[in-house]
């Protein structure tokens, strides 16, 4: 359906974009839905559409889309609140509406784009105007971005090390060291080794 409109010089950017949102919402096929939400998030990058994309209610679409299963989907969505999140209208909505919670949720994703993107929004959403919500530099999420900040991962690294410098006062970060220095939280298990076969 979205292809027949692309083709369609009498749609708009709202019409094609509509016509995502609905095909997202009606299809059952796995594929096809993170194909739409692959395409949403790519569009989420112009800030051209934030406009159509706040009246679609893209953002809410998102926000529930990384309650799924699906990591691909919650990948896409995750990468898609990123893109929306430099506008200040977006952060407010994603910041009023419960979506820090759902954010700090992508911090324990095995996939490494999803995680990068929830850190990414994280420092986007920690804005000096975002002082009203604490959760965004809690004990919790410090402690995470401690154990980023000593990935053998370069970019999950440099966010973390940018997120601890930029984001938190030395006392949060010394006082989080001091938790871990406490904890087993954040030591990584041992590697295993495949046996190997005769």
């Amino acid at each position: 359906m979205a292809q027949k409109l692309k083709a369609d010089p009498h749609v708009g950017r709202l019409g094609y974009l509509q016509a995502l949102v609905t095909e997202f919402q009606a299809t059952e096929s796995q594929d096809a839905k993170e194909q739409v939400l692959a395409n949403l998030a790519n569009f989420a990058y112009d800030p051209g559409n934030y406009q159509h994309l706040r009246q679609l209610q893209v953002l809410d679409l998102f926000l529930d889309s990384l309650s799924e299963e699906n990591e691909t989907l919650v990948e896409f969505a995750m990468g898609g609140l990123c893109n929306l999140c430099l506008d200040r209208a977006n952060r407010e909505h994603i910041l009023q509406t419960g979506g820090v919670p759902l954010i700090i949720n992508c911090l324990s994703s095995p996939n490494e784009e999803t995680v990068l993107s929830a850190v990414t929004t994280i420092m986007y959403l920690s804005s000096p105007s975002s002082s009203s919500h604490p959760e965004l530099t809690a004990m919790p999420v410090v402690q995470c971005m401690l154990r980023f900040s000593l990935s053998a991962n370069t970019r999950l690294r440099n966010l973390a090390q940018i997120f601890l410098e930029d984001f938190c006062s030395p006392s949060q970060v010394a006082e989080a060291q001091s938790w871990q220095a406490h904890s087993a939280l954040g030591i990584p298990l041992p590697r295993t080794e495949a046996p190997q076969q005769p």
